[in-house]
């Protein structure tokens, strides 16, 4: 690629490259989440919409920001370095402006449209991600995924909380989950990446600590998820249902751990990457099955 063709004109693509829409996509799957796991009926059709665009903004915002804190070491890792701010597609003026008006845009329809709560919940994992992970964890300490993780964990509650106007322990709960969830799921994806975060001096865990280090904490973390994951059914959240496919999904994501700590798979590192994706939205969609079939198939029956 030439330096012209980087530099180029932006077009609307960079800027929707500059969101992270893979990562805001899913961020949205778990706080719709939310929002059904908060009724026992329907969400209205108000809230889902302006709950999540709002909400959606709002983290396409703190990523924006992440593109434009990190364009130096993007030039340096393959996966990131085609970036549109850090090819200079887009520049740091226009990119800092696209960031603020999105996370404006996002406040004000969270404020205006669902509640205040829900709006400055937002807001504080927003500049958790934005500016407490990106701009100081990252690079302060090989434990950043696990305190800044707070921040990406946060939608489910987001979505209870534009329901409901309150905070719940169920909700709580799904943020558990996710917490639980974002170190062995990054770990595995920062051991595949090691040689790259050790040429930007980002003290990933598996730079400083060795892969075999991170392989063992991805293990036990994993075994950390399996237990939180169990606690919806324990607590009467979820049913019977929810349990069998936590328990399933969870001895997969166990056995890629174990796979992983092995060391024997010069694959496992990406494979556990994946499976950890495929785990949670699994997990999640069958706890809304659980949710909605079951009790309408309990229902049925009593009525029969």
């Amino acid at each position: 690629m030439t330096d012209s063709t980087a530099k180029g004109r932006a077009t609307w693509r960079d800027y929707y490259e500059m969101c992270k829409p893979n990562v805001v996509y899913m961020m949205l799957v778990t706080a719709m989440i939310g929002m059904f796991m908060a009724v026992p009926g329907m969400v209205p059709w108000e809230v889902l919409l302006y709950g999540n665009v709002g909400i959606g903004l709002c983290a396409a915002s703190a990523a924006a920001v992440n593109h434009l804190v990190d364009r130096r070491i993007d030039l340096v890792m393959a996966r990131t370095q085609n970036r549109p701010v850090a090819q200079g597609r887009i520049d740091t003026l226009h990119a800092s402006i696209f960031a603020l008006v999105l996370g404006l845009a996002g406040m004000a329809m969270l404020l205006i449209k669902i509640n205040a709560l829900t709006a400055w919940l937002t807001l504080a994992s927003l500049l958790g991600y934005a500016v407490v992970y990106t701009l100081w964890l990252k690079r302060a300490t090989p434990q950043n995924i696990v305190i800044g993780g707070l921040a990406g964990a946060a939608p489910p509650l987001l979505g209870w909380t534009a329901v409901t106007g309150e905070i719940h322990g169920h909700a709580l709960l799904l943020v558990l989950i996710i917490f639980a969830w974002t170190p062995p799921h990054f770990w595995a994806l920062a051991i595949a990446r090691k040689e790259e975060y050790a040429k930007v001096d980002i003290p990933m865990l598996p730079v400083t600590h060795g892969v075999k280090y991170t392989a063992l904490q991805i293990l036990l973390y994993t075994l950390i998820l399996f237990a939180v994951s169990l606690m919806p059914f324990a607590t009467g959240m979820s049913g019977s249902l929810y349990l069998l496919g936590a328990v399933v999904f969870g001895a997969g994501f166990i056995y890629w751990a174990i796979v992983l700590m092995r060391g024997k798979n010069p694959k496992a590192p990406m494979e556990t990457f994946k499976y950890s994706l495929i785990y949670l939205l699994a997990i999640f969609v069958i706890m809304l099955a659980d949710h909605y079939l079951l009790p309408a198939v309990t229902i049925y029956e009593l009525g029969a």
